[in-house]
């Protein structure tokens, strides 16, 4: 089953991998040891992070590196832009609206 990337980025632990591997690619031992619990838990959220598309596993050798997937940031970033848009354009149009029943009232 495919994760919600939003399910995916409201928990802190994997904010907090996301903002490493922005940094450089890394083994899950290396993560593991960036954090206060066990290599099997941080392999967890490794998991989630992958199903969402938002880390990429790149086999080197006998170790996997995961990488950010910037291209999937993106595709939030850009749905993220248009909601902003829109909310812009209703308080853009509320703030209009406010002017005109001022305005009438003077």
């Amino acid at each position: 089953m495919k994760q919600d990337i939003f399910q995916a980025i409201a928990d802190p632990t994997r904010r907090a991998i996301l903002t490493l591997l922005t940094i450089q690619a890394l083994t899950p031992n290396v993560m593991a040891e960036k954090f206060d619990m066990s290599r099997q838990a941080v392999s967890k959220h490794i998991k989630v992070l992958q199903e969402c598309e938002l880390i990429k596993p790149v086999p080197s050798g006998r170790e996997i590196h995961y990488y950010f997937n910037v291209k999937k940031m993106q595709e939030f970033d850009i749905w993220l832009a248009q909601l902003k848009q829109n909310w812009e354009t209703q308080f853009n149009q509320l703030d209009e609206l406010l002017s005109t029943i001022k305005e009438q009232k003077i």
